[in-house]
């Protein structure tokens, strides 16, 4: 999904380095090559810092609470050589900087992930304007989203990251004090996996999701365009030329939509005869998940699966929310040097985000995301990374 454009958006305060007096433990490099000093920072009068969780079986993931973002996640090949599957930077200065360097890399987006449209929100009988930062619309909660805020971290094992955000009555204009949280857990057997809770005083609308950028092929300096892709999804939600969501719901049945039977990208990311893959120049797409029935997510059931043909390192993906925002790196390639000073090409990555349909508080048929005083929003999302031949049942 595009990421919010930077001359919307700038970090409220100056990001001021930390005394250099850290243990010899926090300045080794992680296994992913990271800096855990690089990391450590004052953003918004709040501390930064880099966490790191891994388990016995060589998966290393590590986790910035600027934004609630993954920086890293090392997972063996099928040769066992340790590799790094996701895209972003090698310290805080790149993230906080969203004008020489704007991403949502690996980010725990809020308010409300993807957009709504023309920015208006309507909840109990009282409408809202919100940012308007992309199109039109509001993206990722707005100019100074979650994304871009710090979270209070508590990491009470070498597995567990629980990340904790108090969002405002009025943040972004979104009505009602939001207290939110996004834990990480490493499991045994190489799984990430994530959810996300939250409470609110006013009725208003929550939408989470994780936006790491996957590349399994090891190499995220060359196109990732030869990864396969499966989806368990009949249908699709189209969007026009403004990625705003037009309240269709589409059979992906003789489209380039269809990923029901796995593919590699390149034989259909380029077929602009298709609308749909010309006003995005690639996937920007929503899917509705096959998983979600009646009001209710399976997340035992394999949603979609990404796979390296090169690595042979394959994810499949599981999730309790009804649609998947599909992101195939469109805009890559602005030339800026990320993690490791690799310049990532357009179409590096894939994004696989869980979520409500977007614009969903506009369209009352589609599942709500409204949040009333008393309930609890809960959202799952798991990512288990294996090897060998392409399947959609590991």
């Amino acid at each position: 999904m595009k990421p919010i454009k930077s001359a919307l958006f700038g970090v409220a305060a100056t990001v001021l380095a930390l005394s250099a007096c850290t243990s010899s433990k926090q300045a080794e490099e992680t296994v992913s090559g990271l800096n855990p000093a690089r990391f450590d920072s004052i953003v918004n009068n709040k501390k930064t810092a880099l966490y790191t969780l891994k388990n016995n079986n060589g998966m290393e993931v590590c986790i910035t609470n600027f934004g609630g973002r993954v920086v890293s996640v090392v997972v063996p090949d099928a040769n066992g050589k340790p590799t790094d599957v996701v895209l972003g930077y090698d310290n805080l200065k790149q993230y906080t900087d969203s004008v020489n360097s704007p991403s949502d890399y690996g980010s725990s987006v809020g308010r409300y992930a993807n957009r709504i449209g023309g920015g208006k929100l309507t909840v109990a009988g009282k409408t809202y304007q919100l940012p308007q930062n992309n199109f039109g619309h509001c993206l990722h909660g707005g100019n100074s989203g979650w994304m871009y805020q710090v979270y209070d971290a508590e990491q009470p094992n070498d597995t567990t990251l629980v990340l904790t955000i108090v969002s405002p009555d009025g943040d972004n204009n979104f009505p009602g004090t939001v207290t939110a949280h996004t834990t990480y857990k490493v499991l045994s057997n190489n799984t990430l996996d994530i959810t996300f809770d939250a409470t609110t005083d006013k009725e208003t609308v929550v939408n989470m999701t994780n936006h790491s950028y996957f590349n399994l092929n090891g190499d995220p300096s060359k196109e990732g365009t030869n990864m396969w892709l499966y989806i368990n999804a009949d249908n699709f939600t189209p969007a026009d030329s403004t990625y705003m969501t037009t309240g269709e719901i589409r059979k992906v049945e003789g489209t380039p939509m269809d990923f029901r039977k796995a593919h590699a990208l390149e034989e259909t990311i380029n077929d602009t005869t298709y609308d749909q893959i010309r006003n995005a120049t690639g996937y920007d797409h929503n899917w509705c998940l096959n998983t979600y029935k009646n009001g209710k997510g399976d997340d035992s059931k394999t949603c979609a699966v990404l796979w390296s043909p090169v690595t042979k390192i394959g994810l499949s993906m599981y999730t309790n929310e009804p649609g998947v925002q599909v992101y195939t790196g469109n805009f890559q390639g602005t030339g800026i040097s990320c993690k490791h000073g690799i310049k990532y090409p357009k179409h590096v990555s894939v994004c696989l985000e869980s979520q409500k349909y977007p614009d969903t508080p506009n369209k009352k048929n589609w599942p709500s995301a409204n949040l009333k005083p008393g309930e609890k929003y809960f959202s799952h999302v798991a990512y288990r990374f294996w090897t060998g031949d392409f399947a959609t049942d590991k």
